[in-house]
């Protein structure tokens, strides 16, 4: 029987057996040594591991548990294989390092997370990369493709201002560019609103740090890779040592059986906040894929299966970002807080003209949480009572 996602989101990752009785939840293996019946044993496993096979050696190549997450992350986002990192910055800095050299060039979408767009110009461009960064659709993108091109890189929607690529359009531009790859940071659309390899893309990036996780107190990431890609993704992962305890990859598994019933609440709470900010004086329009005046709201509904409760409000001309600051100091439930997809509330503001493809004025990114929604309107309405009239 063909199961659909939120069933899936329970049960995948678990391996269960015929075993008369059995856990729930799949065991913590905590090793670092693991030991073998014999040396015929040891060789065939040390010669299975060579072939890239996932085997049980050591625990810095992976554990049962960690084991379980990757193939949760492999099945939900539709890849052949599945890497986890200590953070999803690591796993980020993990494609550039595995897929980029000397010469090569790559090609990022101009609103990509802070801290990717920090390695490219501060890390591989000193290192004889050319990171390149484009505004704009598939159109832009096509133009400045190169022969040297390696990587595409983008962040769908994209980071504060969740603007849309064209996933398709782009994966069509790359079909016959046998040397160049697309990776995508799906943070935002995971686990399973959005699925980068289905549409076209090579790899999946996701910080499971987010709604994953889903209660602020887990540090992670992960690299899901087409059969394409998978191969050498994962030796270098080994290579280099990539690796996370098997205690956090037990967090996540469990994170996950109850990402979709979160993510739902999230979403539902931020359709009331949203109501209510679009309604207020001082906002010009509120950033939100799912609204049908959001540039690439058609993308976001071909391509997405629903939303969660990330967004950002611009506010009209006359509104400073100090003025934004002192504001969101005024706020009692939302924290100030970077990250976001945990259970409460956050609010985050940004240097005035320090938001890379945005050229409105002040904005605060909101993360909508668990709270009771009228408490939440309750806090912005008397936080945005601060601002100045216009």
């Amino acid at each position: 029987m063909k199961q659909r996602d939120k069933t899936r989101l329970v049960r995948m990752g678990r391996n269960h057996t015929d075993a008369e009785t059995r856990a729930v939840n799949p065991p913590i293996v905590r090793a670092s040594t693991v030991l073998y019946r014999d040396t015929a044993t040891l060789k065939s496993i040390r010669n299975r591991r060579e072939k890239n096979e996932r085997v049980f050696t050591y625990g810095a190549r992976g554990t049962p548990t960690t084991f379980a997450l990757e193939d949760a992350l492999t099945e939900i986002e539709q890849g052949a294989r599945t890497m986890l990192f200590p953070t999803g910055l690591a796993a980020i800095a993990h494609v550039f390092l595995s897929v980029l050299k000397p010469g090569d060039h790559c090609l990022l979408s101009e609103s990509v997370y802070g801290p990717a767009r920090a390695i490219a110009v501060r890390f591989l461009r000193p290192r004889g990369i050319d990171c390149e960064f484009y505004a704009g659709g598939h159109e832009e993108l096509a133009k400045r493709l190169r022969p040297e091109t390696r990587l595409v890189y983008v962040e769908i929607p994209g980071s504060i201002i969740f603007d849309l690529q064209d996933l398709p359009a782009i994966a069509a531009l790359l079909k016959d560019r046998e040397n160049t790859l697309l990776a995508v940071d799906n943070t935002w659309g995971a686990p399973g609103l959005y699925r980068p390899i289905a549409l076209g893309a090579d790899i999946s990036i996701i910080a499971i740090t987010k709604y994953i996780g889903g209660h602020s107190d887990l540090m992670m990431g992960s690299v899901t890779a087409n059969a394409r890609a998978a191969d050498q993704l994962t030796y270098d992962a080994g290579l280099l040592g990539q690796t996370v305890s098997s205690d956090d990859a037990y967090q996540a598994l469990r994170g996950l059986r109850t990402a979709s019933a979160r993510i739902a609440m999230h979403c539902a709470h931020a359709a009331e906040v949203i109501r209510w900010l679009e309604g207020h004086p001082q906002v010009e329009r509120v950033l939100y894929p799912p609204l049908p005046y959001h540039p690439g709201h058609e993308i976001w509904k071909r391509d997405f299966t629903g939303a969660n409760g990330l967004l950002s409000v611009a506010f009209k001309p006359h509104i400073r970002q100090d003025d934004v600051d002192r504001m969101v100091d005024k706020l009692q439930l939302f924290g100030l807080g970077a990250s976001w997809g945990g259970f409460e509330s956050l609010a985050m503001v940004y240097p005035e003209g320090g938001i890379h493809g945005w050229s409105g004025g002040a904005l605060v990114r909101l993360h909508i949480g668990l709270e009771d929604p009228a408490d939440i309107i309750a806090d912005l309405e008397q936080a945005f009572a601060t601002l100045p009239e216009g």
